[in-house]
């Protein structure tokens, strides 16, 4: 004897609602997956090599990158220590006049401020701790380098002198 099973309608009924809902769900996450394959990956570590006039080295700088607001925003406040051949890349989408403050910031920095070709047009040697004035150079950057105060001088960099990017590739995230 064949027996043949009947479904229940209550349960084709519990299964014509929820196949809607496991669809859209599978859907919504394949979206979200493939968004997140898209968004480009922004680097947080990377060098600076400083390049004299003379198209030689002067030193290649181990830097973290600030292609954020809220990277740039915090950059190397509450640092109590920064090694000799480290500091921070701030980057941003346009050149622009840029202005810095070292406001909780506990160690002299110099500032590097570089143009979209990379060429330092001009520096802030020995920026004071805790300062809360503005800190600028004349002129549009869109690059700006901070590394221990008194370190353009040591290494002898200059207004003129080129950053060139190793290991990232230096735009903003925002």
């Amino acid at each position: 004897m064949n027996a043949v099973r009947k479904t229940s309608p209550k349960i084709l009924r519990t299964l014509l609602l929820i196949a809607p809902i496991v669809a859209v769900t599978i859907t919504v996450m394949a979206a979200f997956a493939a968004c997140a394959q898209e968004q480009p990956k922004v680097a947080t570590t990377g060098q600076v090599a400083i390049t004299g006039q003379d198209s030689r080295d002067l030193i290649v700088v181990n830097v973290e990158v600030a292609a954020t607001n809220a990277k740039r925003e915090l950059g190397l406040m509450f640092r109590r220590h920064l090694d000799e051949a480290a500091g921070m890349i701030f980057l941003f989408k346009q050149p622009q006049h840029l202005t810095f403050w070292m406001k909780n910031t506990l160690i002299p920095l110099d500032m590097i401020f570089a143009d979209s070709d990379g060429r330092i047009v001009g520096i802030v040697e020995n920026a004071a701790p805790l300062s809360e004035s503005i800190d600028a150079v004349d002129g549009d950057s869109q690059y700006v380098l901070e590394v221990n105060g008194g370190f353009c001088k040591r290494h002898g960099v200059i207004a003129g002198d080129r950053l060139r990017f190793i290991g990232f590739v230096p735009n903003a995230s925002d």
